[in-house]
């Protein structure tokens, strides 16, 4: 691993250090099993927050155990599920959209999901509002 990486992790509380006499990082013997933690979480698309608030929840002081993995593969398992089933109607409304070809602006669940403003008419409406105001 790059040492910027190493260090980049120290930056956002991932994992932490202490220095030596001749100011050398050192870092305890569990980092090296939260920095694998850290690698395959990433790999999977964790995001960096998700993963501190999981090894926060972990035991200080201490390498993670299969157990700990257990809880926290489970934990990010539901994070998965949930983006893969948001990728899936992503990906079936942009079926829908090539089906029609129109890639209308007025209902079109890609580009204008849930689109709070319509009934307002067509146009700039929040710039409008503004501009009454």
């Amino acid at each position: 691993m790059a040492v910027s990486a190493i260090h980049f992790y120290e930056a956002k509380g991932l994992i932490s250090s202490w220095r030596n006499t001749g100011n050398q990082r050192r870092y305890a013997r569990e980092v090296l099993r939260r920095v694998s933690i850290i690698k395959v979480a990433q790999r999977l698309g964790i995001p960096l927050a998700s993963i501190k608030e999981a090894l926060d929840s972990l035991p200080k002081g201490r390498t993670p155990t299969d157990k700990d993995w257990r809880k926290l593969s489970a934990r990010w398992q539901a994070e998965l599920d949930a983006r893969i089933a948001r990728l899936t109607e992503l990906r079936d409304h942009l079926t829908g959209c090539i089906g029609c070809g129109c890639l209308s602006m007025k209902d079109c669940p890609l580009r204008n999901p849930h689109d709070e403003l319509a009934e307002k008419g067509p146009g700039p409406q929040l710039l409008a509002s503004a501009d009454e105001d």
